[in-house]
């Protein structure tokens, strides 16, 4: 294969910069997500988590007016036109990533469920797994711009850390109603525990149109 039919935006410079600069911000989307619900758990982390939530409150700001740049380009250039449906709902879909990150993490902060301190380390680890599965969509979605070839192996992680996920969302949730909590607050803490893991699964679900898209580009 040539390997200038590799990148998406061989001929385009700029755009792949500015679709770059989107992907950047939905990566900072996910460390400030991960040290958000961090800083949220610690009880004297209150202004950490007020500045978590401003991060990324202005992440999804600058998210938003990348992916209309973007998608401003796309059509005003006449930019790759048997592969421009792929690429905007790609961006769309991003862009939702992110905005559900940025709602979980001020859910938290208006409604402040009471995490008992035992589950704070899980809770921390789940966290993690979904900013790396949030952030190896992004990897995903970088190579579809500039390495088709090499999607796949980031595709394999995507799915990898969203099971991770779902295992370590099951096993809170066990201990959650293992506990003498009353029911209220039992359902509280688990409706929060899902919110969390639905972001590895909104990161999966974009996963899964990545890879039709790049057999599309691959065929």
């Amino acid at each position: 294969m040539d390997k200038s039919k590799l990148r998406l935006f061989h001929t385009t410079k700029e755009v792949e910069t500015h679709f770059d600069s989107f992907l950047d911000t939905v990566s900072e989307g996910g460390i400030s997500f991960r040290g958000g619900v961090g800083a949220y758990l610690d009880s004297a982390g209150n202004g950490d988590m007020a500045a978590k939530l401003k991060q990324i409150n202005e992440l999804e700001h600058r998210g938003d007016e990348l992916r209309r740049q973007v998608e401003h380009e796309l059509y005003t250039l006449a930019l790759i036109p048997d592969f421009r449906g792929d690429v905007l709902s790609l961006l769309e879909d991003l862009d939702c990533l992110l905005n559900v990150m940025e709602e979980t993490m001020g859910s938290l902060d208006i409604e402040r469920p009471a995490f008992p301190p035992e589950l704070h380390a899980d809770l921390k680890q789940l966290a993690e797994s979904v900013s790396l599965a949030v952030e190896s969509t992004v990897l995903a979605s970088r190579a579809f711009l500039r390495d088709i070839q090499s999607v796949r192996d980031h595709l394999h992680k995507v799915m990898f850390y969203e099971k991770d996920a779902d295992r370590q969302s099951e096993k809170l949730k066990r201990a959650v109603f293992a506990s003498s909590l009353p029911l209220a607050e039992k359902l509280h803490l688990r409706r929060f525990i899902d919110a969390i893991d639905h972001i590895a699964d909104e990161s999966e679900d974009v996963a899964d149109w990545l890879a039709i898209y790049t057999i599309k580009r691959l065929d």
